[in-house]
């Protein structure tokens, strides 16, 4: 089965790099999708949730293929938006946003004591520059030296996309929420009412980036979806 990788804010598909070696590792044919149109260096160049959608869409298309398609965190606002696509077998959210029709990641986003995405003055959004905090909510998993480099290598996030509404297409195709319980970025609790519906509802000892740092666990879930 081939997969397709969506990234979430924030972070590229470079973040997905150990799940697809693991998968590749065990003879499947691995996407993953390098950079979506709403993150990236360039604030004055950010997209919105259409266009990720779009390009994800693209992806799909060009595999030619059947596959599974795995967004993590935001990317799961743009798996969502696929729920009817012909080519996708089995979509899988991933410590992710799984949105209802109309409701945009604002509306299902965990609130915060200590607020850890700053909005910049340029638009756009970006993980706290205080790495003790992002470390904690992000992934506790990982050391200081580890996070670091993971933390110097996160950008921009269009603030749009937070606030364009879901179109809740009607899903074709079953669908697996990997809650992981260990989550600071987006709640436990509230993965489990996204979870609600779903067709297999799997559970993991990780925190929000759990791509990078539980990966054979991760490659393990998806290895098993059909």
């Amino acid at each position: 089965m081939d997969h397709v990788l969506v990234h979430g804010a924030f972070y590229g598909g470079w973040s997905w790099q150990p799940v697809a070696d693991a998968l590749r590792a065990q003879g499947h044919d691995v996407h993953v999708v390098a950079q979506l149109p709403s993150g990236g260096a360039d604030p004055a160049k950010l997209g919105d949730l259409a266009a990720d959608v779009a390009h994800v869409r693209e992806t799909v298309d060009g595999v030619g293929r059947d596959v599974v398609l795995t967004g993590h965190s935001y990317g799961g606002m743009v798996v969502a938006e696929l729920a009817d696509h012909p080519r996708v077998r089995h979509s899988v959210f991933l410590a992710a946003f799984r949105p209802k029709c109309g409701q945009t990641l604002l509306d299902i986003r965990s609130p915060h004591p200590v607020e850890w995405v700053e909005a910049r003055e340029d638009g756009a959004l970006r993980v706290t520059g205080d790495a003790a905090i992002a470390r904690e909510v992000l992934a506790a998993d990982l050391d200081e030296p580890a996070f670091a480099a993971v933390h110097r290598r996160g950008g921009a996030q269009a603030a749009v996309s937070y606030t364009r509404p879901s179109s809740g297409p009607g899903r074709t195709h079953p669908v697996t929420y990997v809650v992981c319980e260990r989550d600071k970025a987006i709640f436990p609790a509230d993965q489990e009412k996204m979870a609600d519906g779903a067709d297999h509802v799997v559970r993991l000892d990780a925190p929000h980036l759990v791509p990078l740092t539980h990966p054979r666990e991760v490659a393990e879930v998806l290895a098993g979806v059909r």
